[in-house]
Order: C-alpha cells, then structure tokens, then sequence
C-alpha cells in the first residue's frame, strides 16, 4: 500500500516547520528508522526519520517550504506496491489543483507536452509548481550552482546545453561574456568572489535576509522578556588566577581524560554551587496563577551562537552531576550546538543560564533573561591584568561577570548573594569542594 508519512510536530504545540534538505529522491528504497529530510522548527533543526520502509514516491514540497504540522511531506509504497503514478498537467488551463496539494511534484519538470516522466537518479532536479508561485529552479549540480552563486549569475537566466536541459559550468561562463549592448554603459561583470577582499560590503546598497526559524523565535522571546520581566543587572569583577591554575592541573587529571576541561566548567560548577546556597534563585514566575515557582533542580542552560541563531540548550539536572559528569554534558552539548543537531527537548526546561561572551573578547554585558527563568549569567573575557595581591600589585587573572535577574521574583540582596557566592568559588575554587 502507499501510505503518506505527515510533518510530525517535533516540539511542544509547534505549528509549522520549514524543510531545509532532503535525503532521499522519488524511487529511492527507505527502511524504517532511515532519516528522509532534516527541517527547521521554531527552536532547532531536527533530522526526521520515516516509520516504515518501501520506495520513496513523492515529495510533496521543495527544499525552503514551511509545512504545516499534520501535513503530508512524503509517500512510500511499502512491499507489494509500486510508487503513485506522477501527477500530470491538468489538460484544462482553468482547472485549479487540489487546495493543499501541489499539481507539480518535487524531482519533475513540466514538460510542454500533456505526458511527464521520471528524472533519472542521481540527476539534479527541478522544482515547478504553485508552492512558490511557478517559479522554475533551474536544473544545476552543487559545483555548478556555487560557481554561478561566486559569479554573481541568476540560474533562471542562464541558458542550459546539458542532458536533460541542466545548466554546465561552459554554461555559466557564457552567460558572463558580454551580451549586446542594451545601453550606451555596460556594466562591469562580476569579480569571483576570490578575487577580492571580503570586506563585509557589497555594491548593493542593502540586503534583506527574512527572519524566520530558530532567529525570528528567538527574537521574539527577548522581546517579551524585556518587556515583561522587570531586568536588574549587577557586576562584580574578581581574581580568577586560582580559577586558571585549577583549570590546567584538571586537564591533566587521568579523570577528566578525554574531556573538554575549560574555565566555563568550573564558572557552571560554581553556578551550581550558588544556586544550592541560594535556593531563591532557582524560580519562576507564574503570571496565570500570580505564584512563585521555586524549582528543586537545575536545568543550566548554556548559550551557544550556531550558524540558525542563538540556541540556548539546557544540561538536564546538572545539579546532581559530578564535575567529570558535567564535563561531558558540557561537551556533548557545545558539540551538537555547532553541529545544529540540538533538539527541541533540549531547550525546553531551563532554570538558570550562562552565556560566555568571553570568548568574544567583551569585558561582559547585560544579558536578556531566558522566558520562564529569573536568573541569567554573562561571563567576560578572562585578561591578564594588574591586580592588589597580598598588599602587592601583581599580574592575575581577572574577568567580569554580570548577573541579570527578575526583580519580581529576586530582590537586591538575594541577587548580590548569590554573584557574590559565584566570585567567591571563582576565587577560590576549593570551595567547591567545602560548598558542595
């Protein structure tokens, strides 16, 4: 039987997500468990899994669509069946496709007559149809579209000479030489990008990128934090040579083997430290039923700058790992940030969060608190600077951390605590062994 696998909502009461690749094309064999697309929700990029096996059919939308929830992405014939015919042009002009449905699959050109066939294997497609307003992708392979893409050519108007009417890189070279004078001036071609300085600039006068996924909810959530939450910033700048020092004997711990040891460990380890000293912190606001939620774990969530945006994943009862243990959720974490495997799941919960914007090389700043959590800590560059030591002014180690916290739910002495009790572990990292 053909059976049609839907967009699965991939979060909590998500509504749409945009397909970003597909795997697989009409004719392939899939097996149950085998990952057809990756998509992008409103918080990650998530890789789908199709739940049976058979022959890929159709594909019902092109790369770059938003789908509903609930929507069909994809038929499989599983065994005994043969794939759903190709939709044909409708014969009447006037005939309007289904409503929802496309009349042109994704991997099928229109050809001008009333018959179609499949695109051979491997052979890059087309994609035709009402999802984008009939607008033709120009049949190119990945070389080729990077090489137009470098010399600043449209694909849609570049004439093919390849089988099957795909455009060649003789083709885009072509369509670079002069063509005949329109005008008195003509217009200088495009320089390959290599060939000049990246300088951040471009002749045109101003680019708009729409805001979408992972960057338009992110947005959307400061923004409601700013201006719901009443924001308090504090800061404390402090010594964190013993800090430094600690950080270079763990490394060399036959413990901590294999694992990423840096200063952000032990800043989190301190985080932990502080909010066990510091309960209060560790809340909620509850605006439908006007309570204070005080939670008794920590989700601490770790803000991670990903080529999608801002994602900020949580390490799930981090208050009940030991230092090794956080070390490698900690890694684990950063790793599948970068790699934009982060799932939903893992951005939903958090407590308490960090975001080191150190690494930048910033002093610190004022962070915008995550929704739903009262306390966010931002951590500066670590610099070596003159410092009173022992009555002495020596070179130490020496950072600055910012904690903003809602107001509502921590006063001013309960925040300065619980930074102070940050800086004091970060000062003296033994504590975290008298504190804990």
């Amino acid at each position: 039987m053909v059976r049609e696998f839907k967009m699965p909502d991939v979060g909590e009461g998500l509504a749409e997500a945009e397909i970003l690749k597909w795997y697989v094309a009409p004719g392939d064999t899939v097996t149950d468990g085998q990952v057809v697309c990756e998509v992008e929700t409103a918080k990650a990029a998530v890789e789908l899994p199709i739940p049976f096996t058979g022959t890929v059919g159709e594909l019902f939308f092109p790369e770059g669509t938003t789908v509903a929830v609930g929507t069909p992405i994809i038929t499989v014939a599983t065994a005994g069946e043969t794939t759903r015919p190709l939709a044909a042009v409708p014969e009447q002009a006037d005939e309007a496709p289904p409503q929802g449905r496309q009349p042109v699959l994704v991997g099928y050109g229109v050809a001008e007559s009333s018959t179609t066939r499949r695109a051979r294997k491997g052979t890059p497609v087309s994609v035709v149809g009402g999802i984008n307003g009939g607008v033709v992708r120009p049949l190119a392979k990945p070389p080729v579209r990077k090489l137009a893409k470098d010399l600043g050519i449209d694909l849609t108007t570049v004439r093919p000479s390849g089988p099957d009417g795909i455009v060649t890189r003789e083709d885009v070279h072509a369509a670079c030489a002069p063509e005949q004078e329109a005008d008195a001036v003509e217009a200088p071609a495009p320089l390959v990008s290599s060939d000049i300085p990246d300088t951040g600039l471009s002749d045109a006068r101003e680019t708009r990128i729409p805001v979408k996924g992972v960057r338009k909810v992110t947005a959307q959530a400061m923004v409601d934090s700013a201006f719901t939450a009443p924001h308090v910033t504090e800061f404390v700048t402090l010594d964190v040579t013993r800090t430094m020092k600690l950080v270079a004997e763990l490394k060399l711990d036959r413990e901590f083997e294999g694992l990423r040891v840096n200063p952000l460990l032990l800043i989190a380890k301190a985080v932990l430290v502080a909010v066990r000293r510091n309960p209060a912190v560790n809340s909620a606001w509850d605006e439908a039923n006007q309570e204070i939620v005080q939670k008794h774990y920590v989700n601490l969530g770790i803000a991670a700058a990903t080529p999608r945006g801002l994602l900020v994943p949580n390490i799930k009862d981090a208050h009940a790992k030991t230092l090794p243990e956080l070390a490698r959720s900690l890694g684990e974490l950063v790793a599948t940030a970068r790699e934009g495997k982060t799932s939903p799941a893992a951005m939903q919960g958090g407590t308490v969060t960090i975001t080191n914007v150190g690494v930048f090389g910033v002093d610190t700043g004022t962070p915008i608190l995550n929704p739903g959590e009262s306390a966010i800590l931002a951590v500066g560059a670590i610099k070596l600077q003159p410092w009173v030591h022992k009555g002495k002014v020596k070179p130490r180690q020496v950072t600055t951390l910012a904690l903003s916290f809602d107001h509502r739910l921590i006063d001013g002495e309960l925040g300065s605590k619980f930074l102070a009790d940050i800086a004091a572990v970060l000062e003296h990292p033994k504590r975290l062994i008298t504190w804990s």
